[in-house]
């Protein structure tokens, strides 16, 4: 795979434990997906998210106060070890560094990509903020994943020697990131909820319905592509996907059918655990032998959304924001308090959100894979043990 998308690792995770307690079939599905329009609503404020509102469900973000409680206190004792930048190239012998990316730092040996996830937290195509633990559960999150869904599509990972690190076989890679959404919502200038509610009816190629409002439930799930175009998105149709030579339609058919797979996949998983899986994005390579394979990082919350499943239905009745279990508090935060587009220097986050995400990140890795995350115990600075595990394997590859 190329330097400028990197894959995430396939590490098995540890036995499972459960930790917070999945929502039973029943109450798992208790949410009605499909529903009737109704007026436009207005947003709640983003951490008020983390409890339902009067006579709702008890929320499942509120059903461990004491283990929530820890971990933003580690979160707020981490935020001076933040993995922010890393040098790997000078200090382990046959690095070079390919590419920085947003979020990943690409590094080159031989046949083989040393993909480093820091704590970096970007939204609106720039840096927002180091967000303690992210690499780890971003990197963790995706290896469970790439297990799960190994019967869908293969995947370009070799192994993981670090919690922030994957080692992946090179490949070429498609210059088109496959979104799939399930929901009609978002905030940045791509999202379907902009468009739409800008008057767009035809997105990316698919037809969407009059009389539709933020946060509800599409009658299919859909993909809109989007490709690269100096530092934002631009989306495209698959048309042009194919006439500007992006990639063959035989690649992009077969690219198209696993996304969407691997939605739904995601989806009954997410689902199953108690949350809802709102849209989310995919990547993918070729091999040399001609194999698609997928690529980057697999259904995170930093390229996903997702929202409580128990409390959906409820708080979209009363023109609430879903309770969200990602970073689109922060971005909403961001829009609110600036023009994260424009504005060369934005105002710094504050350390409540920095540990309230951190937080929701390592929820949503523990609720889906009910195992328990594991804090780093010791203070050693991120980028000396990450330094120390990937010069030891490769020297074992």
């Amino acid at each position: 795979m190329s330097p400028s998308a990197p894959p995430a690792a396939l590490r098995l995770a540890s036995p499972p434990k459960a930790l917070l307690p999945a929502l039973s079939p029943s109450s798992a599905r208790s949410p009605r997906l499909s529903m009737s329009t109704t007026p436009s609503r207005p947003r709640a404020t983003p951490l008020a998210a983390t409890a339902g509102g009067g006579g709702a469900a008890p929320s499942l973000l509120a059903a461990d106060p004491g283990h929530r409680d820890s971990v933003i206190l580690a979160a707020r004792g981490a935020m001076t070890n933040c993995l922010g930048e890393t040098h790997l190239d000078l200090v382990v012998p046959g690095l070079r560094l390919a590419a920085k990316g947003k979020v990943r730092d690409v590094y080159e040996s031989g046949e083989h990509l040393v993909l480093v996830t820091t704590d970096r937290q970007s939204a609106f195509d720039r840096v927002l903020a180091s967000i303690p633990f992210k690499g780890q559960v971003l990197n963790e999150t995706s290896l469970w994943w790439f297990n799960r869904t190994s019967h869908i599509t293969p995947n370009a990972v070799v192994s993981s020697p670090d919690r922030n690190v994957t080692i992946a076989k090179s490949c070429s890679v498609f210059p088109v990131e496959f979104v799939v959404r399930g929901f009609v919502t978002g905030s940045t200038d791509t999202s379907l909820w902009t468009v739409y509610n800008k008057g767009v009816r035809n997105y990316c190629g698919n037809a969407i319905p009059d009389g539709m409002v933020k946060n509800q439930k599409l009658p299919a799930n859909i993909l809109t592509p989007t490709t690269k175009a100096a530092d934002h998105d631009v989306p495209i149709t698959p048309d042009e996907i194919v006439k500007s030579g992006l990639m063959s339609k035989d690649d992009f058919d077969e690219a198209r059918s696993k996304a969407l797979s691997l939605f739904e996949c995601g989806q009954k998983v997410a689902l199953e655990n108690g949350v809802i899986l709102v849209d989310t994005k995919y990547e993918f390579g070729k091999t040399a032998d001609g194999t698609v394979v997928l690529i980057d990082e697999v259904h995170t919350p930093d390229s996903s959304r997702y929202w409580i499943a128990n409390s959906y239905e409820e708080r979209f009745k009363s023109g609430l924001e879903p309770e969200n279990v990602d970073k689109e508090f922060l971005r909403l935060w961001f829009k609110n308090n600036c023009n994260p587009y424009e504005d060369k220097v934005l105002p710094e986050a504050p350390e409540e959100l920095v540990s309230e995400l951190a937080w929701r990140y390592i929820f949503l890795f523990e609720t889906i894979t009910n195992t328990k995350f594991e804090i780093p115990e010791t203070q050693e600075p991120i980028h000396e043990r990450i330094s120390r595990n990937v010069a030891q394997a490769l020297r074992n590859l």
